[in-house]
């Protein structure tokens, strides 16, 4: 009967079982008031049954049971899977496969608590973003039965846990459907109110990203979501998403191109006239979002000396409503507006000699970036909400202002009437000075459109010539200047600058640069000389704001010199048709009025006056120069003039001192040099000495004396002139010249004039001529040999002390000294002796050497002395 029972069971199960049928049939249901263990005992009966059955004898096999138990198998598979492993593994499905492509993001309006817009994008569950192959296939698997999912209207909450939790904002979302097969799209068009969180926490994070101190950014939203597959319902899921944006996640400020940049003069309401800037900037956005921004109020700040130290603002910027396109560029259009400049801008900040504005166009003009601060201003503005308003308000942006070189704003710098002097070493400075009209004609930036007008200049300027630098010129006193505008063809305006410099200093840095200055003033052949200048220009500029100073704008120019007045120490001259050595001849120094004016062992100081001719066109006032006095390399001593004026042409009656002291300025080397060159001289040769200037000769312009030591001038060594003696023997001989013969030259003659050679006592005395007029010479040793056609007289010796005393043109009818009788011995039979044997009575010419050692006060000198010509008698 239990079978029979069974069978019938099976068999109803089986014709009314369909995929409609519950898995709880509603007979099942009702029974539910049976007992248990009849329950049990029946369901236990019937499995048995079937068991057994199996293995009957006949063998055949009842599959509708089996059947029925694989079933119910996997009816409690599917229930503990659902119920248990369902959920997890769908969430970690979901969580990686969802993707959303949003494609617009538009504002459709500002309201006054916060901003309705419409987000649009692409909805789809990508099965391959998920990566454990389990959950990839039941997701796939349980998304697919249940097809779609709709969620219903939610508010969804953006908070930043590592900002203390401080909420961004919160969001009014309304339900959305979806299709949650993998692969399938579904377009999302939502309508969402926005509202601001925590105003002051949005600042506070702003500014860290504008400063670039958000390192990374953890971002939490938070919503209780209904949601509901078909006709079920889910109920409320709580939905939390975390996101962390790292470094290369957080976008950046983007990039902008000023397109348009003027400036121009406006009437204030409040009276009085100010400066305002029209910017246009361009702005690439990548994003694709839609709204319209409306007008903000903005203050343009400016760095103050310090970066710790507080902004100064500058001006205040407005903006008109702004419409932002989807991935289109933007163009933005401001207006700034200053009113005034604030003395902290334009005061020149502690320790520096720059104000903040200064460094602000000095950067500008000079091609180097400035950063210009935009900060949202608490100004309400007309139709804005307030919430923007205080959103914005203290968000400062950092503005990076490309410089701009303007190279060519000065189109045009020289100076001409150019007077350049050399400078007067008791003058207060010690550099070449130079006075000019400056000329600077500046080509205004187009951006510049309102009347300006420049007031004074100043600049620092380098000098060049010949491509190295000469020095600077000291320009860093203000001059007056004056302006005025011009018409040109060209597309932007010119204003022409005008000052006048009167002996501004030059500071030479390099010296052998001013060598070839000065060489080529004076000995270039009348050519004119062109240097060249670069120089940072500083303008006070009169404008709407005041009185405005722009500093350091470069400029280029010439300065040609075209007649140098020579006011200084010393100056070499030159005719410019001659050769440096036509002009050293040309000079014809006279030396005259000859006196020691004191002596040391080594050395003497003498005065005298001289007379010259200058072949030059050039005049010169020499307040004082000190010049060596070189020969053959070696210094012998220095020559001092002061206060005297040379003029073209003749001289007479200059007045100079000169030290010679060889062994003092030329050591061992210059002792030797100095008395070859006193011995030729006093000997009658053709002698030269050079004179050169020093670092010592311009006691106050070191670089001057040097670099005009480049051009030391030799000089035929001046001749003393001594009066001559009357002539006893008009008659020329007509002996030849030779080496100690009796050479008729008595012009070269200044020491002996005439000598008498005594046969019976083997004496001969001398008649000389003293060149000074008030210091006697002392001869302490002689050691001579007479000549007479390259034979040898005789011999003098003579260790005793005489005296040459100062000339007196009534000593011997003007004649000179007679010196004491001096032992001769003579070479008895030489040819020479028999001459002058043979002109006993009468008068011969001879010829001498002679070792001399002089004295004159201190200072005593060995010479040796070679006469020519020398005339003698011969008496018994």
């Amino acid at each position: 009967m239990a079978s029979a029972e069974a069978r019938r069971d099976d068999e109803h199960d089986t014709e009314g079982a369909s995929e409609q049928t519950p898995l709880l049939s509603n007979n099942a249901q009702s029974q539910d008031d049976r007992s248990q263990p009849q329950r049990e005992v029946s369901a236990r009966g019937s499995l048995l049954n079937s068991l057994s059955l199996t293995n009957n004898k006949t063998g055949r096999r009842r599959w509708p049971s089996l059947i029925a138990l694989a079933g119910l198998c996997g009816l409690v598979m599917l229930i503990i899977v659902f119920a248990f492993l369902a959920p997890s593994t769908v969430e970690e499905y979901a969580q990686q496969a969802i993707v959303f492509d949003p494609t617009s993001l538009s504002i459709d309006g500002f309201t006054s608590t916060g901003v309705r817009a419409r987000i649009q994008g692409d909805f789809m569950m990508d099965a391959t973003r998920v990566q454990r192959k389990p959950v990839r296939d039941l997701g796939k698997f349980f998304t697919y039965m249940a097809r779609e999912a709709e969620s219903g209207q939610s508010e969804v909450e953006v908070s930043l846990p590592e900002y203390g939790n401080v909420v961004l904002g919160t969001a009014a979302v309304p339900g959305i459907k979806v299709d949650l097969r993998n692969g399938h799209r579904t377009h999302v068009d939502v309508l969402s109110d926005l509202q601001p969180g925590d105003v002051e926490g949005i600042r506070r994070i702003a500014n860290d990203w504008i400063e670039g101190r958000l390192g990374q950014l953890r971002v939490l939203g938070k919503a209780k979501v209904p949601v509901k597959s078909g006709l079920i319902s889910l109920g409320k899921q709580a939905i939390q998403q975390e996101h962390l944006f790292a470094n290369k996640d957080i976008p950046t400020l983007p990039a902008y191109d000023i397109k348009k940049l003027n400036f121009r003069e406006i009437e204030l309401p409040k009276g009085g006239r100010g400066m305002a800037a029209d910017v246009s900037i361009a702005v690439q956005n990548d994003y694709p979002v839609d709204f319209t921004i409306p007008p903000l109020a903005f203050n343009i700040l400016v760095d103050n000396c310090k970066k710790d130290e507080p902004y100064i603002k500058l001006a205040n910027a407005e903006t008109h409503d702004l419409h932002i396109q989807p991935k289109h560029k933007v163009e933005l259009n401001a207006t700034g507006v200053v009113h005034e400049l604030p003395d902290v801008l334009t005061q020149d900040c502690p320790g520096m000699s720059k104000s903040p504005l200064d460094m602000l166009l000095g950067n500008y003009l000079h091609g180097k970036d400035n950063t210009i601060y935009v900060q949202g201003s608490s100004a309400p503005q007309h139709n804005t909400p307030q919430w923007i308003t205080d959103l914005i308000s203290d968000i400062t942006v950092p503005v990076p202002i490309p410089g701009k070189t303007f190279g060519h704003l000065i189109k045009n710098f020289s100076l001409t009437d150019t007077h350049f002097s050399l400078p007067d070493p008791f003058a207060d400075t010690s550099d070449p000075t130079i006075s000019a009209k400056v000329k600077a004609l500046i080509a205004l930036p187009e951006e510049m459109n309102f009347n300006l007008s420049v007031s004074k200049v100043r600049a620092d300027a380098d000098i060049f010539y010949h491509g190295k630098k000469l020095g600077k010129l000291d320009l860093h006193k203000w001059q007056p200047a004056t302006s005025r505008r011009l018409d040109t063809n060209e597309s932007s305006p010119e204003l022409l600058v005008e000052s006048a410099i009167q002996d501004a200093p030059i500071n030479i840095t390099d010296d052998d640069v001013f060598t070839r200055v000065v060489q080529d003033m004076l000995f270039g052949g009348g050519k004119e000389v062109i240097m060249h200048i670069k120089a940072d220009v500083d303008v006070i500029v009169d404008s709407a704001l005041g009185e405005l100073a722009v500093t350091k704008i470069p400029a280029e120019g010439s300065i040609p010199i075209r007649h140098a007045e020579m006011t200084f120490s010393f100056v070499a001259f030159k005719d410019h048709n001659k050769s440096p050595g036509d002009i050293a001849k040309g000079f014809r120094p006279k030396v005259f009025d000859l006196n020691i004016l004191s002596t040391t062992s080594t050395g003497l100081t003498l005065g005298a006056k001289v007379n010259i001719t200058n072949p030059t066109v050039y005049s010169a006032t020499v307040p004082y120069v000190d010049i060596h006095i070189v020969k053959n390399g070696s210094v012998l001593g220095h020559a001092t003039a002061k206060n005297i004026e040379i003029q073209a042409g003749e001289n007479h009656n200059l007045y100079i001192e000169a030290v010679y002291d060889p062994a003092k300025m030329g050591g061992e080397n210059g002792i030797h040099i100095g008395r070859e060159l006193l011995s030729q001289y006093i000997s009658g040769y053709n002698t030269t000495l050079t004179l050169q200037l020093h670092s010592g000769s311009l006691p106050t312009l070191p670089n001057l004396g040097k670099a005009l030591s480049k051009f030391p001038l030799e000089l035929p060594t001046p001749q003393l002139h001594t009066p001559s003696p009357p002539k006893e023997d008009p008659t020329p001989p007509s002996n030849p010249p030779g080496h100690g013969d009796d050479d008729d030259d008595e012009e070269k003659m200044h020491f002996i004039h005439d000598a008498t050679f005594h046969l019976l006592t083997s004496t001969a005395t001398f008649l000389l001529t003293s060149p000074l007029k008030h210091e006697t010479i002392y001869i302490h040793r002689l050691n001579a040999t007479a000549y007479y056609k390259g034979s040898t007289v005789g011999e003098i010796y003579y260790d005793l002390p005489f005296a040459i005393p100062p000339y007196d043109p009534e000593e011997n009818d003007g004649r000179g000294t007679l010196s004491p009788r001096l032992p001769v011995e003579w070479s008895l039979g030489s040819v020479g002796y028999e001459a002058v044997r043979r002109a006993l009575g009468g008068r011969l010419k001879l010829g001498a050497f002679a070792e001399v050692e002089l004295q004159i006060g201190r200072w005593r000198q060995g010479v040796w002395f070679e006469g020519r010509g020398i005339g003698a008698g011969v008496r018994i």
